[in-house]
């Protein structure tokens, strides 16, 4: 390092003092950092974080068919199929591509319309009780089913749903999952009005079937999703090796930096008040000042899902759910104005690669969501829970780089699953 100093300008200054200044700033930017140096409290935390402890045995009892093989084959063919749609061009795999860790790189999706909130990744997503930016949904099978109908994705109708599996190449998929569909009237099959003018001339019981029918459908869809688990990560190593005392192969894994970047991820940024356990997420709703997208009104998050979450007819206290005694969540869950713009907590796990972040895509880049974070303005709406973090740039740069650690490949859990 080449340091010029003029002595003419700072006479009063040591040069002993000088040195001493550059060697603090190298150790503050990556320096002089070893694992052997956690301390024990430290060490739970980072263990904490581990992806091992991820519950493998996590099961979700309002979909009795989720770890059925046949079902998760069906739902990938759901999945990656257009015809789910109506016009026939868009799938769930549309925004949610593979290539792209289940994300689509776009600040909010194109599909039929454009969509109103950022697509998430759908990596480890089986493990949240809350789906949507707003939890608005509360079991993964039941998020599965509002794309479909949803005019700006793919906008189609449940019982137009309902009769292509009466159709050649689907029923028998769907029967020997679901077992026997219930007979339909010959002449839906050839009613040629639009599939919402139908829906009102039908009764209650055919309506029912419909709607079993349709839930069926995102049960086998969500079958299949459960199966996209993130892989380990080189931080997942590093715990590994802290695990077993091998202090010099982690120091290996993770640079001086990165580990700079975690103690500050634990400690004194805060980090794991929101993104903790092994999918560096707590589930939940937080207000954290962030903007709304230009020309829109702030938008009110948590509040205006859980309305919907409530009155949903596939929600998990719904004569659809497969275990309406198991909704502890729903029945406790938490209401008030202090959910006014709180949006949930993403997963921190294969971040890379998912930009833009936020839930209107407003930050670019992981620079940009700290950047945010570090500042901590007030919000547009509510009360942002966020505190100023007031970190220095090379410190910004170390959390950066530590989060860059949890990237890794994604993890199918059976052969096959994904073409």
């Amino acid at each position: 390092m080449a340091v010029l100093w003029n002595t003419h300008l700072t006479p009063q200054v040591p040069t002993l003092f000088l040195f001493a200044f550059i060697f603090s700033f190298m150790f503050l930017a990556g320096c002089g950092t070893s694992s052997q140096s956690w301390s024990p409290e430290e060490q739970r935390q980072i263990d904490s974080l581990w992806l091992g402890h991820l519950d493998s045995e996590h099961t979700d009892p309002t979909n009795q068919y989720s770890d059925q093989v046949e079902a998760q084959i069906f739902g990938q063919r759901l999945f990656f199929d257009p015809q789910l749609s109506g016009n026939g061009t868009i799938a769930c795999a549309t925004c949610h591509k593979l290539e792209q860790r289940f994300a689509d790189q776009a600040a909010f999706s194109h599909a039929i319309g454009q969509t109103e909130r950022n697509t998430p990744s759908l990596v480890g997503v089986a493990f949240s009780p809350w789906f949507y930016w707003d939890g608005r949904r509360d079991s993964l099978w039941s998020q599965a089913l509002e794309p479909i109908e949803n005019p700006a994705e793919q906008g189609n109708h449940r019982l137009a749903l309902a009769l292509l599996m009466y159709t050649e190449g689907y029923r028998d998929e769907y029967e020997r999952v679901f077992g026997h569909l219930p007979k339909m009237q010959s002449e839906l099959h050839h009613d040629r009005r639009p599939p919402n003018v139908v829906w009102g001339t039908l009764n209650l019981a055919q309506q029912d079937d419909v709607n079993r029918i349709f839930s069926n459908l995102g049960k086998a869809i969500a079958a299949y999703e459960r199966l996209l688990l993130p892989g380990m990560s080189r931080f997942d190593a590093y715990v590994e090796a802290l695990q077993k005392s091998h202090f010099s192969d982690a120091d290996k894994l993770l640079t001086q930096s990165e580990q700079k970047g975690l103690r500050l991820f634990i400690g004194e940024a805060g980090c794991t008040q929101c993104h903790n356990g092994p999918l560096l997420t707590n589930n939940s709703f937080h207000n954290t000042g962030l903007l709304s997208s230009p020309g829109k009104i702030p938008d009110v998050g948590r509040v205006r899902g859980l309305r919907k979450l409530l009155s949903d007819e596939f929600n998990c206290l719904g004569n659809y759910s497969d275990a309406p005694d198991s909704c502890a969540e729903l029945q406790f869950v938490q209401t008030g104005s202090a959910l006014l713009g709180a949006m949930k907590t993403p997963s921190l796990r294969n971040v890379v690669g998912t930009a833009p972040y936020g839930h209107a895509g407003q930050f670019p880049d992981l620079a940009s969501v700290l950047s945010h974070y570090n500042i901590a303005a007030n919000a547009m709406i509510g009360h942002n829970e966020a505190k100023p973090l007031n970190l220095s740039p090379w410190e910004i740069a170390q959390l950066e780089a530590f989060i860059l650690t949890l990237d890794a490949p994604l993890q199918v859990a059976f052969e096959g699953a994904v073409d």
